[in-house]
């Protein structure tokens, strides 16, 4: 055997080595890239009307008579994957893991600069709930036919396919799907807290109502909404009452959840299953990890006995995880992926990943340790497992591919996803039909000819072997439930490696200068240089009530001037008005309003409010001018 010895070409060759190994490394490792692509991909998904802040580009408006046959307007939210249907479960878990992550990962997503898309990605989805949220025991599950859609293949502008939307009533109850609703508006609603206090109370409205619609009207969502069977087919829905209840009780602080989380424990399975899966038709190992906080915090109380009950299911979650669990264990690849089914397995892995993160800062917090069969485990193990399935998600696997597209040198380019399959219709603007979507482009072997960026496709079979082909939909199809987990992960990631290969510097991806966002902390101040002026607006919901079909909701802005002299002329805009407003007189310019004749002036610290009602979330109040 030859040895390099002083060998110059060696020592050359020994370098390259290190350096591409380095570089390999440094690419895995990049999570902070990988976070700004995952948003994309929630843009890419979006129904509706467009905002003008739309990165995506190729991607325009759709879907914008959703609900209206049926007499409700459902325009907004996300459609599921590579199809169109707006799917209610799979859509309201992946808010509720965009929302935790905002929640328990404020720190890392704020150093990152990306709590304002978080919270983006949030609002396309709870502002579509509201809407299909119009009375206390009212929810519109879905919009858009599985059946029909699925064997169409055409652009979300061109579509074709029926947009029948399914409701859900006391005569057709789904506990499961309005459960799961009920914990991602509490969720957000902790999300949206420190930055927009009076949405934040909207969104906790509808969530406990939500909640007891579901805990009184109770089954299972897909026996009303048997469309939704072939897609999405719900196991159960106690798992979601007692989601809900913890997620509540977090939000709130309210006993009442607490307590029906405690009292339910061993008839609806929260302190009787051990899970080895984390899912948006599972739920147990979020509800056992989410109420063992309860205990480490000890906050447990009268609650503490039945709390350990379900600490020990969450540890047996984890312990699986990391195959310390006495023998029943998760199953993995041979390149160390969790294996838990052949359809779509990566969005099982991202979830699991995710919750353990979030299990190993639960327990670092509390200086407390894993409790295995296998022994005693350090939470930082958890974190390992789930840095070492986000590392394989972006191209640390025997294929070197990231099956985040768009992310490192090589990634999916066949994505079994309509939109991304056919030009945009900025390019090619004749109409795609739903034959010649499938003849022309989904059985065309080239790339994409858009790139969806961030999206998570279903990921490698348990040898892991992965075929990048647009009609290996097992494999290839990017859903919204298996990216939303990503957020948290590649944000506690990247926090935690910050001046390593993980807080690498990057570049965010942006068309456009990025728009300031609206979603500013309750108080907001409005402070011109020139002036040194402060204006601040308090904005709260005083009433809200059902008339017909839609809930109203009266609205207070407090406007305060903060400064040290009086301001005068003071002009506003708003924006996002469908109802009557009162103590503002509007001047004659679009969305611009003004102050009444006998109160044109405000002193020092003096305020004053105005009020208006409507229905839907909250107008957007800001200022235009002043003297």
């Amino acid at each position: 055997m030859r040895k390099f010895g002083g060998s110059l070409f060696g020592v050359s060759l020994l370098l390259t080595v290190l350096l591409a190994a380095a570089t390999a490394a440094a690419e895995y490792y990049n999570y902070g890239n990988a976070l700004d692509k995952t948003f994309l991909f929630f843009e890419a998904q979006r129904s509706g009307k467009l905002p003008a802040a739309q990165r995506v580009k190729w991607r325009s408006h759709s879907g914008l008579k959703d609900g209206l046959a049926q007499g409700v307007s459902l325009e907004g939210g996300y459609y599921d994957a590579g199809d169109h249907v707006k799917f209610g479960l799979p859509m309201a878990f992946a808010v509720t893991m965009l929302s935790w992550a905002a929640v328990d990962n404020r720190k890392e997503l704020s150093s990152s600069n990306q709590m304002q898309q978080t919270l983006w990605s949030i609002r396309w989805g709870t502002d579509y709930f509201i809407k299909a949220h119009p009375q206390p025991n009212v929810l519109w599950g879905q919009v858009g036919d599985g059946e029909s859609d699925h064997y169409c293949w055409e652009r979300p502008e061109d579509m074709t396919t029926s947009r029948t939307a399914y409701k859900l009533d006391q005569y057709h109850p789904g506990s499961d799907l309005a459960g799961e609703t009920a914990a991602a508006l509490a969720a957000a609603s902790l999300a949206f807290k420190p930055f927009n206090s009076s949405y934040s109370a909207l969104l906790l409205t509808h969530a406990k109502e939500l909640f007891s619609f579901a805990d009184k009207y109770r089954g299972l969502y897909t026996d009303s909404i048997p469309n939704a069977k072939a897609f999405y087919m719900s196991s159960g829905y106690s798992d979601e009452l007692l989601w809900a209840a913890a997620w509540l009780h977090r939000a709130t602080g309210d006993q009442y959840y607490l307590k029906y989380a405690m009292d339910n424990s061993g008839y609806m399975g929260g302190t009787g299953w051990g899970m080895k899966e984390f899912s948006w038709d599972n739920k147990y190992a979020g509800v056992q990890i989410l109420l063992s906080k309860v205990l480490l915090e000890g906050k447990g109380g009268v609650y503490t006995s039945t709390l350990k009950q379900y600490q020990t299911k969450a540890d047996y979650f984890a312990c699986a995880c990391l195959k310390k669990n006495g023998g029943y264990n998760i199953q993995t690849t041979p390149g160390g992926l969790m294996y838990v089914r052949e359809w779509n397995n990566l969005q099982y892995a991202s979830a699991a990943a995710y919750l353990l993160a979030v299990y190993s800062d639960y327990l670092s917090a509390a200086n407390a340790k894993l409790n295995c069969p296998d022994g005693l485990v350090q939470p930082q193990a958890l974190l390992d497992f789930a840095r070492s399935q986000a590392d394989y998600i972006l191209g640390k696997n025997r294929q070197g591919m990231s099956y985040v597209v768009g992310y490192g040198p090589k990634y999916p380019i066949r994505v079994h996803h309509r939109g991304a399959s056919i030009p945009s219709i900025f390019v090619q603007r004749s109409f795609v039909s739903c034959v010649q979507g499938f003849d022309s482009w989904y059985r065309r072997s080239q790339a994409d000819p858009n790139v969806i960026y961030g999206a998570l496709v279903g990921g490698p079979d348990e040898n892991d072997n992965y075929s990048d082909d647009r009609s290996n939909y097992e494999q290839s199809e990017p859903t919204l439930s298996g990216t939303a987990p990503l957020v948290g992960l590649f944000a506690k990631l990247y926090g935690g490696n910050l001046g390593s290969y993980g807080g690498g510097s990057y570049k965010p991806y942006v068309t456009t200068k990025p728009p300031v966002i609206s979603y500013k902390a309750t108080p907001t101040t409005y402070s011109p240089k020139q002036s040194g002026a402060q204006i601040e607006f308090l904005h709260s919901i005083t009433a809200n009530w059902i008339a017909g079909n839609t809930r109203y909701y009266r609205h207070k802005v407090i406007i305060k001037n903060n400064s040290q002299k009086p301001i005068s002329d003071l002009k506003l805009k708003i924006e996002d008005l469908s109802g009557p407003i009162w103590g503002l007189n509007p001047t004659g310019q679009k969305y611009t309003y003004q102050l009444p004749q006998w109160q044109k002036t405000l002193r020092a610290g003096q305020a004053y409010d105005f009020v208006y009602v409507q229905g839907g979330p909250q107008a957007k109040v800001s200022v235009l001018s002043y003297n």
